[in-house]
C-alpha cells in the first residue's frame, strides 16, 4: 500500500452503503474519512481535508445539492473534488448537479469498480 492515493470523504446517511464505500475505498489504498449526512460534512470538511467528497443526494438535515452547493461558494473548500452518489437518474437531476459544479454522478445502485475509477481519476487531478 506504498502509493497514497489520497484522501476522500464518504457522505451517505445509510451506514450499510456509507460502510460499502469507505471499504471499497480503502482497499483500494485511499485515506477514507465518513460522514452521515450533508450538516455533518461541512462541519467535518475543514479537518479532513479531503481531495474528492462522494455525496449521497437523499439526506436529512442537508441534502447533497446544498451540500454540494455551499462546497462550491465556501472559501477552502471550492476545489474539493464531488462526486454526487445518489438514485435519482434523471437528466434534470444530472444537469442540476453539474450546473452547481460537481465533478462526477453516479447512480445507485452503482458498481464499486466504475466508483474508484471515478475517484482515482478526480483525486489524480485533484493532487496533480
Amino acid at each position: 500500500m506504498g502509493e497514497d492515493l489520497g484522501r476522500v470523504l464518504v457522505v451517505d446517511d445509510d451506514e450499510v452503503i456509507r460502510q460499502l464505500i469507505a471499504v471499497n475505498l480503502t482497499l483500494e489504498g485511499f485515506e477514507v474519512a465518513t460522514a452521515t449526512d450533508g450538516q455533518d460534512c461541512l462541519d467535518r470538511v475543514l479537518d479532513v481535508r479531503p481531495d474528492v467528497i462522494t455525496l449521497d443526494v437523499m439526506m436529512p438535515r442537508l441534502d447533497g445539492w446544498e451540500t454540494a452547493s455551499r462546497l462550491r461558494t465556501e472559501e477552502g473548500t471550492t476545489h474539493i473534488k464531488v462526486v454526487l452518489i445518489t438514485a435519482r437518474a434523471q437528466e434534470d437531476d444530472k444537469r442540476r448537479g453539474f450546473g452547481i459544479g460537481v465533478d462526477a454522478y453516479l447512480t445507485k445502485p452503482f458498481d464499486p469498480a466504475e466508483l474508484i475509477q471515478v475517484v482515482r481519476e478526480l483525486a489524480a487531478t485533484a493532487r496533480a
